[in-house]
């Protein structure tokens, strides 16, 4: 039975150590706060194979220099003098060509491949969770723009789920009645469902602990203790945690802890916000991808949250309140009412970016028990339990059942 030290107590180090101490691993996990207190926690939930392409896409290079003169873009870069961060962007900016694109793509949908049955998996297992399998709506105000993401967005008949469907302006409203008369119609994932990102955690944590796992927060990593190609201990702020082998999985700052284990690894902070709203006035079918705005609402039970934007801005948790009032006004464009409720609730946190738009998973290189997931951009809770899948085979020397070549970080090296 082997040892494993998980640095990251979000969703992909929760399932990866719960697919690992289910095969057996004695399983340690630790985070510098506490469960999924960075960006997996107070995101949209969604769980979305049919959004599997990368960020770096076609022509976004020039929309986003539009978008950086607009105060209420969807967009904001922080400009700074960073020779990592300008490294970072210019290469995202070459993946952003069409043969980058594809190929990407393609990587994330194998990725996506059994999405579904894994999420059904774990809650067979144990894990118990807020789960929707109403689908996800992506809506818009000019046909064209419907037609142009239809045309760009993955063969999902690949991997075994339904084709999109495009929706008319009736069709739309009659399935989604809290819609303005102003969206011109939508595309229909009936495959895509939809989670509660706090029970997601809560049930992961739970199941871990009933498991024997132990998870340690407020546990910060200072070094690593390397002899030749194997690492032999953490050095963290509560003392030295040995392990057989240790897996990265720490979002955001995955690229420092990369840092001072000696590895390159270029993740850039995608910060995203959210308002989450207790007993709305506005009940919602489904949840929505706001297209022509790039932001995102979905319904949980009792509570309704609207999410987006994408900032720039290096590892910070700095509160913009205008990137907040953007997204509150752009959505409700989409509303056919303003949505009041009993309380109100922001929130921000840092998505893990890489210039391809392709996770990180695999061994480190020159390292043989260091092993890295993370780079999941805006796609953690949707790849989440086939990233758990892929690397505890991967960790145990067995076929994960793809190519795992476009997510070796040797790439970076």
């Amino acid at each position: 039975m082997a040892r494993t030290a998980i640095i990251g107590a979000g969703v992909i180090g929760l399932t990866l150590a719960h697919q690992l101490a289910r095969r057996g691993d004695e399983v340690v996990v630790l985070d510098q706060r506490r469960p999924g207190a960075g960006a997996s926690i107070g995101n949209a939930g969604w769980v979305t194979p049919s959004l599997s392409v990368p960020v770096a896409a076609p022509g976004l290079v020039w929309t986003s220099i539009k978008w950086m003169a607009d105060p209420n873009s969807p967009l904001y870069i922080k400009p700074r003098l960073d020779p990592s961060f300008i490294r970072w962007l210019l290469s995202f900016m070459w993946h952003c060509r069409e043969e980058n694109f594809q190929a990407s793509s393609q990587a994330l949908l194998d990725l996506s491949r059994g999405t579904n049955e894994a999420f059904d998996d774990l809650q067979e297992q144990g894990v118990s969770f807020e789960m929707s399998e109403a689908g996800l709506m992506m809506l818009a105000f000019d046909e064209d723009l419907l037609d142009h993401h239809l045309e760009m967005s993955p063969d999902l008949s690949t991997i075994g789920y339904m084709k999109l469907r495009r929706l008319s302006r009736a069709e739309t409203h009659e399935m989604e009645p809290a819609l303005s008369r102003d969206v011109a119609g939508a595309i229909y994932a009936q495959d895509d469902r939809h989670v509660h990102p706090a029970s997601f955690i809560d049930g992961l944590v739970t199941s871990l602990r009933e498991a024997g796992v132990e998870i340690k927060s407020e546990t910060r990593v200072d070094g690593f203790e390397k002899h030749g190609r194997e690492v032999g201990a953490l050095q963290t702020n509560k003392g030295r945690i040995e392990a057989d082998r240790f897996v990265i999985a720490a979002g955001a700052w995955t690229g420092k802890l990369a840092k001072k284990a000696g590895f390159y690894l270029p993740i850039e902070a995608g910060k995203g916000y959210s308002i989450t709203i207790d007993n709305p006035s506005l009940k919602l079918k489904y949840p929505l991808d706001l297209l022509d705005v790039r932001a995102a609402v979905t319904p949980f039970g009792n509570q309704l949250r609207f999410a987006g934007t994408m900032e720039l801005s290096g590892i910070n948790l700095k509160y913009r309140k205008n990137r907040v009032e953007t997204i509150w006004r752009n959505a409700h464009r989409y509303l056919r009412e303003r949505v009041t409720g009993d309380r109100m609730r922001s929130w921000v946190g840092m998505r893990p970016m890489t210039p391809d738009g392709v996770p990180v998973l695999g061994r480190m290189p020159g390292s043989d028990n260091l092993y890295v997931a993370t780079g999941h951009q805006m796609l953690g809770v949707t790849l989440a339990a086939t990233t758990a899948i892929a690397m505890a085979k991967l960790m145990n020397g067995e076929d994960p059942g793809f190519n795992l070549a476009p997510f070796d970080p040797l790439r970076f090296a």
